[in-house]
C-alpha cells in the first residue's frame, strides 16, 4: 500500500492503494461533470499577503502553513507558503473572471496536493504532511443556488464511501466549533473505526457564505438594484486520501487488507493447484491452459483479473500472499476442477468456498463481486450501528460508554462554551488524574456532526428538551466521540 520516506509525514503510495484512489477519482469526477464542475489547476504557492487578506481562515490554518524561504542560498525577498488550502490563491483570479451574473455560476475543481505542516504524530493516511485530495471551489449569484451545491456535493460523498468504499458513514453538519474556519457552515460525512472506537472526518462540504467575497472583492452588479454591486455566494469542499485509511481500518482483518471489488487493483486472482512431482509436463499445461482461459474470460466482462503462476512459490504461500493484499476472490484451478470444468471459489471478506461452473464466470463472477461489495457494506453498517448509543444525560455513564469504544447521539443546545465543557470535563474523567499523551489523540469528547436525520423516536420537543451536559434546552440530538 505504502512506504515510508526519509521527510517526517510524508508517504510513498505505492501501486496498490494509488489504484484505489484513481478509482475515487474516476467515480467522483463523472459525477461533479453532470453537475456542470469544471477541472484546472492553480500554483501551489500563495503569497503572504493573499494569505493574510482572511483573518479567521489564516488563523485556522497559521500552525500548519509551510514557508519557502530560500531559493539556493539567497533569501527570498518575501516568504512563500505552500498550500495548505486554495481559497486565497483562487479567489484574486475569481474576483477578476467574475464581472456580472452571466459569469455565473462558476464552478472549478482541481486534484492536486497540499502541505499542512503542524501535528503531534503523523499517521500513514490519515494525518500527514503532504497528501493529495480534491477541492472544488464555487461561486454563485444566491444563497439558495450556494446551499443546494452544499448538500448535492455531500450527497457524492456520502456515495463514495458507501457505495465504491462500502464504508458507511453519518450526513451531518459541524458545530460552529469545528466548522471550517472563515466559513458560513460545514457540512461533513462522519465514518467510524470500531477496533479503536474513534469516529473519522471523511469529507467536507463548505457554505463560504458572503465572506471571502469580501475580502476579496468578488462582486457582480445587483440584480434588485441597478449600479449596485452584490457579492457572491461561495462554497468549498473536499475529498483527500484519508478515504483509502478510513476504507482499511474499517473492512481490515488479523490477515490483512479486505478490499471492496470497486476499488481493488486485483478483483479475482486465479492460482493453480495440485502440481507435484509426478505432475506430468503436459497436466502441467493443462491446468496452466485454463487458468488462462478463467482469465482471459474475465476481461470481457469487466472483471480485473490476475493468474499467479509463479513456479517458485506454493498455493498455500500464494493463498496468503493474495489474502493479506484483500484481493476479494480467489480461483483456484486444479486437475479435479478441470475434470468438472469447475474451479474452486473462495471469499475474502467471510472466507467462504464454493464450485463454479466454467461456463457461467462471465455472469456468476460480476454477480459474486457485486454481492460481495453489499454483503461488506452491510456488515460494516451494522458494526457502526452497534456502537452508537443514545444517552439523555451526562450523567448516565457517557465517559464510560465512550471508554467501551462507542459514539454517542445526545440531545444538545449546541452551543460553543457547552461544547467545550464537555470536552474538558470528558478528558479530565477519562485521564482519571493522569497526565495526558501529548502524542496520543485527544482522550476528550468532541461534536461529529449534527445529523440530518434525526430521531423520530421520542425526539426533541422544542422547550421542554434539556441538553445532556448544561441546564439549557437541547436544539438537536448531535453525535458525540472521540476522534482522530
Amino acid at each position: 500500500m505504502m512506504d515510508y520516506y526519509d521527510v517526517s509525514g510524508c508517504y510513498i503510495l505505492r501501486p496498490w492503494s494509488f489504484k484505489i484512489w484513481a478509482e475515487i477519482k474516476k467515480f467522483f469526477t463523472a459525477e461533479i461533470e453532470e453537475l456542470g464542475v469544471e477541472e484546472c489547476y492553480f500554483p501551489m504557492f500563495v503569497s503572504a499577503k493573499a494569505l493574510n487578506l482572511e483573518k479567521d481562515h489564516v488563523e485556522g490554518f497559521a500552525p500548519e502553513v509551510a514557508w519557502v524561504t530560500k531559493a539556493g542560498q539567497s533569501d527570498l525577498a518575501e516568504p512563500i507558503a505552500v498550500r495548505p488550502t486554495s481559497e486565497t490563491i483562487m479567489y484574486p483570479a475569481y474576483a477578476k473572471w467574475v464581472q456580472s451574473h452571466r459569469d455565473l455560476p462558476l464552478r472549478l475543481n482541481q486534484w492536486c496536493n497540499v502541505v499542512r505542516w503542524e501535528f503531534k504524530n503523523p499517521q500513514p493516511f490519515l494525518r500527514t504532511r503532504e497528501f493529495l485530495w480534491q477541492e472544488g471551489h464555487t461561486a454563485f449569484a444566491t444563497k439558495e443556488e450556494s446551499d443546494r451545491e452544499v448538500l448535492d456535493i455531500l450527497e457524492l460523498y456520502r456515495r463514495v464511501y458507501e457505495e465504491v468504499l462500502a464504508v458507511p458513514v453519518v450526513p451531518g453538519k459541524k458545530s460552529e466549533n469545528e466548522k471550517f474556519a472563515g466559513g458560513l457552515y460545514t457540512t461533513t460525512v462522519e465514518g467510524f473505526i470500531p477496533t479503536t472506537g474513534r469516529a473519522i472526518q471523511g469529507a467536507t462540504s463548505h457554505s463560504l457564505g458572503q465572506n471571502f467575497a469580501k475580502m476579496f472583492e468578488i462582486t457582480i452588479e445587483d440584480a434588485k438594484n441597478k449600479g449596485e454591486k452584490s457579492f457572491v455566494w461561495q462554497n468549498s469542499w473536499g475529498l483527500t486520501t484519508r478515504t483509502i485509511g478510513v476504507m482499511v481500518m474499517v473492512h481490515g482483518d488479523d490477515k490483512g487488507l479486505v478490499l471492496p471489488p470497486k476499488i481493488a487493483n486485483v478483483q479475482v486472482v486465479v492460482v493453480p493447484v495440485g502440481i507435484t512431482a509426478k505432475t506430468t509436463a503436459e497436466e502441467k499445461d493443462n491446468i496452466y491452459d485454463f487458468v488462462d482461459k478463467v482469465c482471459k474470460l474475465c476481461k470481457p466482462a469487466g472483471v480485473r483479473a490476475k493468474a499467479d503462476t509463479r513456479d517458485t512459490y506454493t498455493p498455500g504461500y500464494k493463498f496468503n500472499h493474495w489474502e493479506m493484499r484483500g484481493v476479494p476472490i480467489r480461483l483456484e484451478v486444479g486437475p479435479k476442477d478441470i475434470a468438472k470444468n469447475e474451479v474452486r471459489c473462495v471469499i475474502r471478506h467471510d472466507g467462504s468456498s464454493s464450485q463454479l461452473k466454467f461456463d457461467t464466470l462471465a455472469t456468476t463472477l460480476p454477480a459474486l463481486l457485486t454481492k460481495i461489495q453489499a454483503d461488506m457494506f452491510a456488515k460494516a453498517k451494522a458494526e457502526r450501528d452497534s456502537h452508537l448509543i443514545r444517552v439523555e444525560s451526562f450523567d448516565d455513564g457517557f465517559v464510560k460508554i465512550l471508554d467501551g469504544k462507542n459514539m454517542i447521539l445526545a440531545p444538545w443546545c449546541e452551543r460553543v462554551a457547552c461544547e467545550k465543557e464537555v470536552k474538558e470535563r470528558s478528558q479530565r474523567i477519562a485521564l482519571a488524574g493522569e497526565a495526558a499523551d501529548e502524542k496520543a489523540p485527544s482522550m476528550g469528547a468532541k461534536t461529529l456532526c449534527i445529523p440530518f436525520k434525526q430521531p423520530t423516536e421520542n425526539p426533541i420537543k422544542p422547550g421542554v428538551t434539556k441538553c445532556f451536559a448544561c441546564d439549557h434546552k437541547a436544539v438537536s440530538y448531535t453525535m458525540w466521540g472521540r476522534s482522530y
